[in-house]
C-alpha cells in the first residue's frame, strides 16, 4: 500500500526480510505514567504530544467543585443511580393517595447553583471559544423546537470533544445538564456529546416548562432523601397521564405518588410527588456510612503472539464468558509479532483470570502481571512502543553497485536518527495482504451502504478453513443462521453481526441493527481505516508539490499551553510573510485527518482534499454516520516523526556474534534494531525509510 508514497531522506538503503517469525518483531507498549494524560485528539505533534481519529477539544481545566451536594455515583452521563428515599412512608406507590404532606415545598430540593455560575463553570470546562458554541447549539435547538409542530422531534446533536479524565467528563455532564436541562449528555468512546433531550421535550407538553426544568435538574442532582412536587393538580386523568409518563421513562429510578396538598387558595388539591427508589441507589450500607458500589476491573498484561488484538480478545472474552466490550487497551498491536501491551478487563476477578492462563498459552497468549484495578484503560492512553526487530537476508539493492553493506546501513541509521521518516500509517492498518481492505469497509460506511459493507465484511480469503468457508457460504446463501453454525466461537465480532442478520434480515435495516450489534470501538475502527487512507495519499501529494518547504496555507501546531484555547485555534495557517521568513520548519507541519470539525490546508492541498472525497461521493458526507452513531470529528497528524532511543548491531549466523568487519557475508548476517516510537506511529513505516524498500 505504500508503494509509490515518499520519503524524506536520500540515502540508498538496502534490503532484507522482516517478521520471518514473531520473534523476529517484538512489540513492548511504553505506558504513559498514571498522573499524566494527554488531550486525545491532538496526536503527537514535535516536541509536545494516538490518540489518532480523535476529536478537537479544549483542554480541562480541573474545575471547583461543581455543586454543593454530593454528586450521584453514576454522574458520568447516565440515568441510573440514585439516593435512597426517605423510609418515612414504606407503602409509597404510584397513583392517587390521600396521604400527604400539607404543602408543596419540595423537600429535600437540591440547592442549586445559578445560572451564572453555571455558565462560569463550563467557561472553566471547556474554555471561553467552546462554551459560548455550546450556548449558540442550546438557544438554536430551543429556537427550532418552538418553530416546530412535531412534539417528538430532536434537532442535532453537538459534540465537545473526548474528555480522558472521568472526574471532569462527570463535571461536564452535570455542569451542562444544569445550566440547559433540555439537554441530554453522553460519553461515546471518551467524546462527549450533547444533544435535544426528547423526553424533557416530551414532558413539556403535560407540564410547564419550569415544571420540565425543575424537575430535570432535580433528576440530574441525584440528592439523597430529596423529593419533587409537581404544581398542583385537580384533573385526575391528566395526572395519570403524567404518572405514566414518568414510571414509563424513570420507573427504574424513581416512583410517584398523588398527593392532597393545600394550593394558592387555601384549597385542597393533589400534586404529584417523586422520589428516587431505593433499590437504583448503587450506593451500600458500610460500617462508615455509604461506600459506593465499585465495578470490578482487572488489570493484567497481555503477550500473544500471531494474533491480531481483537482475535486475542474474542479467545478471552468466549473463555471468561464476558463480551469483548468489557476488554479495554490503549491500542492495536502487530499480528505477526511478540507483542506485550496492558489490558484491564472488567466483571472478572484476578483469580478467575489466572485460571486460564494454560488454556490461553495454547492459543498463543500468555497473561502476566494480573492485579486489581480502579478503572478501564482508554485507547491512546500510552506513551509509545518499544520495538525489537531482526532484518534477516541483507543484501544491497539491484542498483546499487556499491560493496559496503555496512557502511550503507550505518548512513541509513545516522540518516533518518536525524531527519525522522515519513509518519504514514502503516500496511497493517488496512488489513495487509487481505482481499478486502478495511478503509473499503469505512467508506461503504460512511455512504451508509450498510448491505455493501456487511458483504465486504464477510468476503473470505482464498483459504479453506472453518472461518472462510462460514463466510464464502454465507455471501452466497445469505443463511446468517447456518454460518452462526460454521463459525468458531472466538469469532466474537462475526457472530454478533450474524445473529442480528438472522433476526433482521439481510436488508438495509438488518445490516443496520447488525453493524449496531458489534461495540462502537470496532463499528470506528473502519471508519478510521479509511480516514488513514485519504491522510496517507495527502501526505504523498503534499511532499510531491512543495517537498520539505513550508509554503502559505499549510497547517502548523502552534506552541502554547494555554488550556482554553481548542486545539482548530492552536492549527494555525501558515502565512506568504512567514513562508518568506522560513518562520517554521517540515517538522511542524500537520495534516488533518478528514472529519466534520477540522480545518483543511488553504493551499493546493486543501483543494486535493476535497476533489478526493468527491471522488468517493463524500463531498456531501457530514463524517457523522447516525444510524451508526459513529461521529467523526477528524484530528491533525504531524507530516514527519522522530525515532528516539535507536539502536542495532549486527550478527552472524552462529547467534551472539557480533558483526564488525566491513565487508560482509551478506546471507549470513542478520540486523537487530531497536527503537521507540510515539504512539500511532508505525515501525514498518520507519523501517521502510531506513531500508527503502516496501513490505
Amino acid at each position: 500500500m505504500l508503494r509509490s508514497f515518499s520519503y524524506v531522506t536520500d540515502h540508498t538503503g538496502f534490503c532484507g526480510t522482516i517478521k520471518n517469525s514473531p520473534s523476529d518483531f517484538v512489540v513492548t507498549e511504553i505506558e504513559m505514567p498514571k498522573h499524566f494524560l494527554r488531550d486525545t485528539r491532538a496526536e503527537s505533534l514535535p516536541k509536545t504530544g494516538e490518540a489518532p481519529l480523535e476529536q478537537s477539544s479544549p483542554g480541562l481545566q480541573q474545575p471547583k467543585k461543581l455543586r454543593r451536594e454530593p454528586p450521584g455515583p453514576c454522574a458520568e452521563g447516565c440515568g441510573g443511580g440514585a439516593p435512597s428515599p426517605s423510609e418515612r412512608d414504606p407503602s409509597w406507590a404510584g397513583g392517587d393517595s390521600a396521604a400527604s404532606p400539607n404543602n408543596t415545598q419540595r423537600e429535600g430540593e437540591p440547592e442549586l447553583k445559578s445560572g451564572l455560575e453555571e455558565a462560569s463553570i463550563l467557561d472553566s470546562l471547556l474554555g471561553k471559544p467552546m462554551s459560548e458554541l455550546l450556548n449558540k447549539f442550546a438557544c438554536d435547538l430551543k429556537d427550532a423546537w418552538d418553530l416546530e409542530n412535531n412534539a417528538g422531534s430532536v434537532t442535532g446533536e453537538f459534540s465537545l470533544g473526548p474528555v480522558l479524565d472521568k472526574k471532569n467528563r462527570a463535571h461536564l455532564h452535570g455542569a451542562i445538564r444544569q445550566k440547559f436541562p433540555f439537554l441530554g449528555t453522553v460519553t461515546k468512546d471518551n467524546e462527549v456529546i450533547v444533544k435535544g433531550n426528547a423526553d424533557y421535550r416530551e414532558l413539556c407538553q403535560l407540564v410547564t416548562e419550569k415544571e420540565t426544568s425543575d424537575f430535570f435538574k432535580f433528576l440530574d442532582a441525584k440528592l439523597e432523601n430529596s423529593t419533587f412536587s409537581f404544581e398542583p393538580d385537580g384533573n385526575k386523568e391528566h395526572r395519570k397521564v403524567v404518572h405514566h409518563f414518568i414510571n414509563r421513562k424513570f420507573g427504574k429510578v424513581l416512583e410517584t405518588k398523588s398527593f392532597t396538598v393545600t394550593d394558592v387558595n387555601d384549597q385542597p388539591n393533589m400534586s404529584i410527588m417523586v422520589r428516587f427508589r431505593g433499590k437504583s441507589w448503587s450506593r451500600k450500607r458500610s460500617a462508615g456510612g455509604f461506600q459506593e458500589k465499585q465495578d470490578l476491573y482487572t488489570a493484567f498484561t497481555l503477550q500473544k503472539e500471531n494474533l491480531e488484538t481483537l482475535e486475542a480478545i474474542g479467545f478471552l472474552a468466549a473463555e471468561l464468558g464476558v463480551l469483548p466490550s468489557d476488554f479495554s487497551y490503549t491500542g492495536i498491536k502487530d499480528k505477526k509479532a511478540i507483542t506485550y501491551q496492558p489490558m484491564v478487563v472488567k466483571k472478572v476477578t484476578p483469580e478467575r483470570l489466572k485460571e486460564i492462563g494454560s488454556k490461553m498459552e495454547k492459543k498463543g497468549m500468555r497473561i502476566h502481571n494480573i492485579h486489581s484495578a480502579c478503572q478501564h484503560l482508554r485507547l491512546g492512553q500510552l506513551k509509545g512502543n518499544r520495538f525489537d526487530i531482526v532484518v534477516r537476508d541483507l543484501k544491497h539493492h539491484s542498483h546499487d553497485s556499491s560493496a559496503d553493506l555496512k557502511e550503507r546501513i550505518s548512513e541509513a541509521m545516522e540518516n533518518v536518527e536525524t531527519k525522522g521518516f515519513v509518519n504514514y500509517y502503516g500496511p497493517q492498518r488496512f488489513g495487509q495482504g487481505q482481499n478486502v481492505q478495511t478503509d473499503q469497509i469505512g467508506l461503504a460506511l460512511l455512504n451508509e451502504n450498510m448491505v455493501k459493507a456487511v458483504k465486504l465484511f464477510f468476503t473470505p480469503e482464498d483459504t479453506d478453513d472453518p472461518v472462510n468457508n462460514a463466510k464464502r457460504y454465507f455471501l452466497q446463501t445469505e443463511d446468517a443462521k447456518g454460518a452462526l453454525l460454521m463459525l468458531p466461537e472466538f469469532k466474537v465480532r462475526e457472530k454478533m453481526l450474524l445473529r442480528a442478520l438472522n433476526r433482521y434480515g439481510v436488508n438495509h435495516e438488518g445490516c443496520t441493527k447488525g453493524w449496531l450489534n458489534i461495540p462502537h470501538s470496532m463499528r470506528i475502527f473502519y471508519v478510521h481505516a479509511y480516514c488513514s487512507k485519504i491522510w496517507n495519499e495527502a501526505a504523498s501529494y503534499r511532499l510531491k508539490i512543495y517537498g520539505s518547504k513550508v509554503v502559505e496555507g499549510d497547517l502548523v501546531f502552534s506552541e502554547g499551553n494555554d488550556e482554553s484555547v481548542s486545539l482548530n485555534d492552536k492549527v494555525h495557517v501558515v502565512t506568504a510573510p512567514e513562508e518568506s521568513a522560513n518562520k517554521y520548519s517540515i517538522n511542524q507541519v500537520v495534516l488533518p485527518m478528514v472529519g466534520h470539525s477540522i480545518k483543511y490546508p488553504s493551499n493546493k492541498v486543501g483543494q486535493w482534499y476535497h476533489e478526493r472525497l468527491s471522488k468517493d461521493e463524500l463531498q456531501m458526507c457530514k463524517f457523522r454516520v447516525s444510524p451508526l452513531q459513529l461521529n467523526i470529528p477528524g484530528c491533525y497528524r504531524p507530516i514527519l516523526k522522530n525515532v528516539q532511543n535507536l539502536s542495532y548491531f549486527l550478527e552472524g549466523s552462529e547467534k551472539g556474534i557480533e558483526i564488525e568487519d566491513n565487508h560482509l557475508n551478506e546471507s549470513k548476517v542478520s540486523l537487530h534494531i531497536s527503537f521507540d516510537l510515539d504512539p500511532s506511529c508505525y515501525a514498518t513505516v520507519c523501517l521502510r525509510e531506513i531500508m527503502k524498500c516496501d513490505f
